[in-house]
Parts: C-alpha cells; sequence; structure tokens
C-alpha cells in the first residue's frame, strides 16, 4: 500500500490476495487436521471394540467346548449310571424271586407243620 491510502499496486493486490488464499488454506489445513484427528479417535475406538469382540467370540469358543466336553462327560457317565441301574434291577429282581420261593417254601413248610400238629393230636 502507498501512504495514503489510495488504491493498491498490482503488486500489493496480488499480495494481499496470496495472504487471504494462504489463510483460507492455513483455516481449510486446520479443519482437516482437526477431522484427521477424530477419524484416528473413531478408527481407534473401532479397533478397540473389534479386539473387544475378537476376545468375545474366542471366549464363547472356549466355553462353547468346555461345555461340549461337560456335555459328552455328563452323558458317558449318565450311560454307566443307567448301565448299572439295569444291573441293579436284575438283581433286585432276582432277590425277589429267590424271596418269593422262599416265602412260597415257608408257606408249604408251615402247612406241612401245622398237619403233622394235627395229626398228632
Amino acid at each position: 500500500m502507498n501512504k495514503f491510502g489510495s488504491e493498491l499496486t498490482p503488486r500489493e493486490k496480488e499480495l494481499l490476495k496470496i495472504r487471504r488464499d494462504s489463510d483460507t488454506k492455513a483455516a481449510e489445513l486446520v479443519k482437516m487436521e482437526k477431522m484427521l484427528q477424530q477419524t484416528k479417535n473413531l478408527l481407534d475406538k473401532k479397533t478397540e471394540s473389534m479386539e473387544d469382540l475378537e476376545e468375545k467370540v474366542r471366549s464363547s469358543r472356549r466355553y462353547r467346548r468346555n461345555s461340549l466336553h461337560h456335555t459328552q462327560m455328563l452323558e458317558s457317565q449318565m450311560k454307566t449310571v443307567k448301565g448299572e441301574l439295569v444291573g441293579t434291577l436284575d438283581h433286585l429282581q432276582e432277590l425277589r424271586n429267590v424271596l418269593r420261593r422262599s416265602q412260597q417254601k415257608a408257606e408249604e413248610r408251615k402247612v406241612a407243620m401245622e398237619k403233622l400238629a394235627a395229626g398228632l393230636r
């Protein structure tokens, strides 16, 4: 600018335009840096969330494997107990049959003894 505030020279106009453009570009750069930082923060949060989800998936898979193993173990134990119950039931039926035969023989002996006692009178 000249000393008296008159019109600007073409060079001064060009410098003023460059300053304005530079200020505009600087402001845009600040906005872009801010957006970049926000995007980076969002990416960090998403990455952390993804890592948390991956750990949950791994934990769920471990739990499922452990549950499957536990289920298989319980099913095996159940088969063993079922086999033992069948054996016990068979044994109880045999004992019941023996008891019936013993009771029947005892009843027959009682009747025979009563006949003998009646004959001795």
